[in-house]
Order: C-alpha cells, then structure tokens, then sequence
C-alpha cells in the first residue's frame, strides 16, 4: 500500500511539472499566452513593437551558434538582454534589444539604423561570415524571422570571387485589428557592400517597414511556419513510405509469431509425450533447472533495467504533451524544458524498478545499485556536456550554457532527481514481493554447448537490431533534418505509431532469439535479451554517420561533436529503454513457456 501511495504522489508531481512546462513561461509565446488569448500581444497605433536579436551563425551548421553582436553590427547604447527560461537558454538563445525602431501600423521607407566605419578586423569578420553563409534569427512580436548576412558571387567578367554585405533589411509585416499576425524580412542585393579587399570601408545600415492587413486570425498566426515542416508536400509521400515500411515490418514480425507459436505448439505436445514416456529430456525443458538462474553482474543489470524504464516513461510522457499540441512550431525550449522536468520527476521509477530487481536477486550493496542507477545514463551524459561545452566556450558559441543555467541543473538533480531514486529505491528495496519461477533452479549451472559463430551475441545483435531498425529507418530522416537542420517536425501522430511498432518489433525479435537461444540449451539469456532488444541503437548511431557525411553539410570540430557527442547520448538512451523491453518480454516469454510443462 506504501508503494502505491508512492507512486500516486510521484504520478501526480509528473502530471503537475508536465501541465506547468509552458504555463509558467513569463514570455509571450508560451502556452499560457495562448490560454490567455494573447493579450498581451495587442498595441495602439504607433506603438514600439518589441523586436530582439537573437543569434547568428552558420546555415549548414545548427549547433554552430553566436550571439548576434558578435558581428560588428549597429549595437544600442542601452542593449538590454530578454529573460529567457532554462529550455530557451539550453537551444542556445541569446535575444537583446536592437536599434530597429518599429512602431505599429507605422510604414517606413528608408530609416538609418547607424552609419559607421568598419576596421579592417571587422571587416574580415564580416567577410567569414559570409564565406561561411552566415545567416541571422530575430524575433518580432515573438514571430522567429530570418535572413542572411550577405552572399559570395563570382561575376563573368571577374575570375575573382567578390563578399557583398547586405547593408539594408525590409520587414514586411502583416496585422489583423490590434495584433501582429505575421512578418517576412528581406535584403536587397542591390544595396551590399562590397567587402571583397581588407581596407577600412564606410558602411550605412538602413532598414524600412511596410504594414499590411490581413483577415487572418490572431491564433492561426504560426501556421505559416508550417511550411518549413514537410507539410504539405512531403505528407502523402511520407505516409505513404511510413505505412509501407510498418505494413512490411509488421508482415515479417507476424510470420515470425506464427512460426514461433507452431514451433512452441509442437514443442508442448512433444514434451507431453515424453512426460507420459519419461525419456531424456532435450531441448529447451533439459535446461528447465538453470534457466531462471540470475545473470551475473546483477547490480549493473538492475540499473540498466531500472533506467531503460524511466527512459520509456520519459518518451510516452514527452509523446502525450506532443499530441496533445503543447509543441506547437517555435515553441522556444518547450522540448527541452519537458525533457529535463520529466526526466527529473520520474528518477523514483528507475530506483524503484531497479532496487527491486536487485532485491529479488538476493543483491546486498544497495548504495551501490542506487548511485550506478542514478549516474548510467546521467554520467555519459554529463561526460559529454562537458567537452562539448567546453568546445562551445572555445568557439566563443552562445551554445555554451552560462555557469548560472550549469548550477540550475545541478541543484535539479541535487534537489529532485537524486532524491527520487533514493525514495524510489527504498520503495522498491522494501517491496517484499519474490521472483516468481516456475521452475527450481539447480545448485551448480549445467555446461553450455560449444555455439556456432551465427549463435554467439554480436551476430544475434546484428539479427535483432536490424528489424527495428528497419521499421523507423525512413523517419529517422525527417527527425534528423528538424534536430540537426532547419525543417521543423510536426506529424507527431506518425511519430508515435512509429515509435509503438518499433517496441513491438524489438518485443517479438528478442523474444524470437530467446527462443532460438534455449532451444540449443543455452540457458543465459537475461544479458543477452538485453544486447539484443538494445541493438537498435547501434544502428541508429550508424545512420548518424550516413547522414552527417552524406546527406547533410555539417563541418567543423564544434558541430561534429555536438552531433556525434548528443546522437551518442541519444543512441545510448536508446540502447537502455530498447534493452529493458527486450528483458520484460523475454521474462514473460520464458516465464510462460516453462509454466506450460511439468519441470521437476
């Protein structure tokens, strides 16, 4: 009764930190603003409208971000910086006022913003960022605008290539009654600078505003960020490959169900009959005393499974905010902020589920078993922020967390996430409940045959991580393409029946070699269930070098190891949740067979 009450209460704070993610922003954009019907988006005529800078950096590198006055613009003399939470701040938000002076329904046609005289310096820092395609993030009204700092061109009758700075930026912006609905930001060409030479050049930054009616309403105003998603072009194609690919995945996984299930039918009448005779035992019966033998190591084994089910609560909990449309496009940090929230307040399901399984198997170091819970995938993880952190320092990236957002997610884990897995591990250590075999385990384990190549672990981690992976293989693109590019990822209904069939398909393959493994009377199963549900993610941290080298245009040591560090992390994340749910069905398999016959 304790436990359930436990788990009541850590239910519900879940509940309560995941209803409040968006609702206790104090920017508008939130959800909270949205309930509120944006009041606070409304302004009288001639009124400032507030517009902040955010970052720039290179196009083709994400990760690759600076703050916006790290290039020799026009800077404010009284340049304030906007507060932002702890999800804004850990994409890499950096937003301060700017000198545009944009008041609503007011048109402007040609406003200076400063006029000043570039160093050389400056000069070659301009030039690189326009080598490098630079490009420059606002927001307006909470509206995200883009454009480019300049462009490289090579005319016909010069060999030589030329930078031209784009000196001037025209905002296009659409209102309905009292609110902003929507902006375009453009530059023209014909008004760059050419910054070719490294000779000091006088630069003028000018801008201009042009306001336009529009019958669209106040609440359909983020749909025009649809179109940097793939809808709608890309959406019948993309259903159309996600259901052949599942259509195919789930005939293979039926076959091999069918199969199974005639083979364990056969099975059963076989071993009824020699029940009846009492011959020899073979088969997978012979190895009935030593088949429910705990694996060794089982303190790491009990974390992995206590972490792999957190992880799992972590991405149910993160697909139920997602379709209910609590990530709406250029929802600023939402992801972010649930991911650490969640994560945090379920920590009592590993301890829980960890010590638990510790107990069970007669496991004494319980100190032990709660630190290596807390710290399997915390510690990697940690491990990696750090050197891309500090990567991030030395590029002098806004992607570097400040030491007040680093001492923030200390105290989180300190305060919350240490202390669930403590209280989840108590829970689960008091938990009196036994292991339940069907069968006795044998004092001394029995020998296992010599195996063939193809029967050993990597093979059969090769086997069963293919066939997961093959089920979410196409939308691994479009995932890739919103978190390591530009495109903005919103069929959230596709993502999640993706992500059902892949826990189907690693339930049956494991299940599958588990049977195939004591079939030939090789009785140690638990680490390999493990190994093999979790191959996924060694596949999935393959595609990650297929599409870095292939399919992208990422370069450079600070977006490399911010992709392949994170992607690592993922993978491994992947690995530990896959992993669990190759283990309970595998224990529920092995559980239900071995019930089915009389095992002295």
């Amino acid at each position: 009764m304790a436990d359930s009450r436990f788990f009541v209460l850590l239910f519900a704070l879940c509940f309560a930190a995941m209803m409040s993610v968006d609702a206790t922003r104090s920017e508008p954009g939130s959800g909270m603003r949205r309930l509120l019907g944006g009041r606070d988006h409304k302004y009288q005529e001639a009124e400032l409208v507030p517009l902040y800078a955010n970052k720039v950096g290179p196009f083709h590198n994400p990760s690759e971000t600076y703050q916006y006055y790290d290039l020799p613009f026009c800077t404010p003399k009284d340049m304030k910086h906007k507060t932002e939470d702890l999800g804004e701040v850990l994409e890499g938000d950096r937003m301060v006022t700017t000198m545009y002076n944009v008041t609503f329904k007011t048109d402007k046609s040609l406003e200076e913003l400063c006029s000043t005289v570039l160093t050389v310096d400056q000069v070659k820092k301009f030039r690189k960022a326009v080598e490098q395609d630079y490009y420059f993030q606002m927001y307006f009204d909470d509206l995200p605008l883009w454009g480019f700092i300049g462009k490289a061109e090579a005319p016909e009758e010069q060999k030589e290539q030329h930078y031209l700075l784009y000196t001037h930026v025209h905002f296009k912006v659409f209102y309905n009654d009292d609110r902003v609905i929507e902006i375009a930001v453009t530059t023209d060409g014909k008004q760059a600078k050419d910054i070719t030479n490294d000779n000091p050049v006088t630069v003028t930054f000018t801008y201009s505003v042009k306001w336009e009616p529009t019958t669209k309403t106040f609440d359909r105003r983020m749909e025009k960020y649809q179109k940097y998603s793939f809808l709608p072009q890309h959406l019948e194609i993309h259903w159309f490959s996600i259901i052949n690919s599942c259509v195919t995945v789930l005939l293979l996984t039926g076959f091999l169900a069918t199969i199974l299930m005639r083979v364990l039918k056969n099975d059963f009448i076989k071993y009824t009959k020699e029940d009846e005779e009492d011959p020899e035992e073979t088969g997978w019966k012979y190895i009935h005393g030593d088949v429910f033998r705990f694996p060794p190591h089982p303190n790491i084994f009990a974390a992995v499974i206590g972490s792999g089910t957190q992880l799992l609560v972590l991405m149910l909990c993160i697909f139920a905010l997602s379709l209910v449309g609590v990530f709406y496009p250029y929802n600023r940090g939402a992801l972010n902020t649930a991911c650490l929230v969640i994560y945090a307040l379920t920590a009592g399901i590993s301890g829980y589920v960890s010590a638990h399984l510790y107990r069970q198997m007669g496991g004494e170091q319980w100190v032990r078993n709660l630190m290596l819970t807390g710290s399997l995938f915390c510690g990697p993880m940690f491990l990696v922020f750090c050197f891309n952190n500090t990567v991030a320092i030395v590029y002098g990236s806004s992607q570097a967390l400040p030491f007040g957002t680093m001492v923030i997610i200390a105290i989180i884990w300190a305060l919350v996430t240490f202390p669930l897995t403590v209280l989840g591990g108590i829970a689960g250590k008091n938990n009196k409940s036994e292991f339940t075999a069907p069968c006795r385990t044998n004092k001394y384990p029995r020998e296992i045959p010599f195996l063939p190549w193809y029967r050993r672990a990597v093979p059969q981690m090769c086997m069963a991580g293919f066939l997961p992976f093959s089920a979410i293989y196409i939308e691994l693109y479009y995932i890739f393409a919103s978190m390591w590019g530009h495109k903005i990822y919103t069929i959230y209904s596709i993502l999640f029946i993706v992500f059902i069939i892949l826990i189907i398909v690693t339930a049956f393959i494991t299940i599958a070699l588990t049977y195939f493994q004591l079939a030939i009377e090789d009785h140690e199963w638990w680490w390999r269930a493990v190994f093999c549900g979790g191959s996924t993610g060694f596949f999935i941290y393959g595609y990650c070098f297929y599409y870095y080298f292939a399919r992208s245009e990422m370069t450079g040591l600070m977006q490399g190891s911010f992709f392949f560090g994170y992607m690592g992390c993922v993978c491994y994340g992947f690995f530990l949740m896959l992993g669990s749910v190759g283990y309970r069905a595998s224990l529920l398999f092995v559980r239900h067979i071995y019930r089915a016959i009389k095992c002295e």
